[in-house]
């Protein structure tokens, strides 16, 4: 006991003198993890976040050089090209760099720091395809039924089949910054004509704003878009989405993150009665990326709530996907994708007529190769499967897709 006594001031004046040195670690890690997240607001456009974190890095670590160079540069994109002089002359004199970043400094007083500019990107893409089931047409060629407890086969009519053709089709992207912070707008428009079945040709437009949020480690995308589609010669749909995804600072390996999203979308038919429905999604994603190649998977849950007048009224499921990109040889890349999604409805499809609730399950395969011409043009070969399962013999169908496009991507 006398030996444990006289030990204790011992150890208290050893914990006095490592305490320093204890708080300069957690201190230094801390710093370090402030820098990491100033690079990732970089990373993902918000220069204002990553000047006002940078800012704080170097208050806690005035000799880190690497922040003052970053906001040096950050300032000067930001059109404020006195702080970024100022900052450039303390580089200068402080950390003697050496003369690749000298070059880096002189070509930046060169461009000048002219005040923020928005920056745009689009991307066009015209492409051949041929469908072998433009309409869905059931697998089947007759449906049975029951009337008055007598079992009654139907036979279908040649609406009800599949119909094959080919098409051609445009798309257009274009992704524009609002704002020095990250904000951006977009838009999208895509048309398929057919060769011959008119009546199934089809256009989109959408447009819709994101912008990014960070909150400590934690980091948050919101979004909202607005749509048009017609089917047809007719405005055939409305929709509407509201999203927010949120980036939790979890501990994976490597290049590996996780996200947590949730929407909620309006759907409005203008040429059918009683369709319209909110659906609501929420949705884990991993995600991983490391030079060319990089892959995801997600799951979601889904409740698509409608009025009781629609066919099988609400419904809800859940849908479950996965990518891979990666190169292959001379530039030539290719891509997988798989997605796997259930429906399950709330009360029977059609009383009196199909007495059945209906229960829907439909996988698709998509494989792409993508050819690059040029820095800014490719060539996309695009081969695509679905398989439509249901418990309800006239929905089912299957369908394959062969697709050769030119795309083309600029600022």
């Amino acid at each position: 006991m006398n030996w444990r006594r006289a030990w204790l001031p011992v150890l208290a004046a050893l914990l006095c003198v490592l305490a320093p040195a204890v708080r300069a670690l957690d201190e230094s890690d801390e710093t370090q993890q402030l820098y990491r997240q100033a690079l990732q607001s970089i990373a993902e456009g918000r220069k204002s976040d990553a000047s006002a974190a940078l800012m704080r890095v170097i208050e806690r670590e005035p000799l880190h050089a690497g922040a003052w160079l970053d906001l040096a540069l950050i300032q000067c994109a930001l059109g404020h090209a006195d702080e970024a002089e100022r900052l450039f002359t303390n580089i200068r004199e402080r950390f003697n760099p050496p003369p690749g970043i000298l070059d880096l400094i002189a070509e930046a007083r060169v461009a000048g720091c002219a005040s923020w500019q928005p920056q745009g990107q689009g991307s066009i893409s015209i492409g051949r395809g041929i469908d072998q089931n433009v309409n869905q047409g059931t697998r089947t060629t007759s449906y049975n039924t029951s009337a008055a407890g007598i079992a009654v086969e139907l036979p279908l009519t040649d609406d009800f089949l599949p119909k094959h053709d080919q098409y051609t089709a445009v798309t257009a992207d274009y992704l524009r910054d609002l704002s020095p912070n990250g904000t951006t707008g977009f838009a999208q428009f895509q048309n398929r004509r057919y060769d011959r079945l008119g009546a199934y040709n089809s256009s989109s437009l959408f447009a819709g704003v994101d912008t990014p949020w960070r909150y400590g480690s934690w980091t948050l995308h919101g979004s909202a878009s607005f749509g048009l589609i017609t089917l047809g010669s007719q405005l055939y749909q409305r929709q509407a989405q509201l999203q927010a995804r949120i980036g939790p600072p979890l501990p994976l390996p490597g290049s590996m993150q996780f996200s947590l999203s949730t929407s909620l979308s309006r759907v409005e038919y203008l040429t059918l009665s009683n369709f319209n429905a909110n659906t609501g999604e929420l949705r884990g994603q991993f995600s991983y990326r490391q030079e060319d190649t990089s892959a995801s998977a997600s799951v979601s849950l889904l409740d698509d709530r409608s009025s009781d007048a629609r066919p099988g009224g609400s419904r809800h499921g859940w849908l479950a996907t996965a990518q891979w990109r990666t190169p292959l040889w001379d530039q030539t890349t290719a891509e997988l994708g798989y997605s796997h999604q259930r429906w399950r409805g709330s009360s029977d499809y059609s009383p009196g007529f199909i007495d059945v609730t209906r229960k829907q399950d439909t996988q698709m395969l998509r494989a792409t190769i993508t050819y690059p011409l040029t820095a800014t043009q490719s060539l996309q070969l695009e081969a695509r499967q679905v398989r439509n399962r249901e418990n309800i013999s006239i929905f089912q169908y299957n369908d394959r897709q062969l697709q050769l496009s030119w795309q083309w991507q600029g600022m």
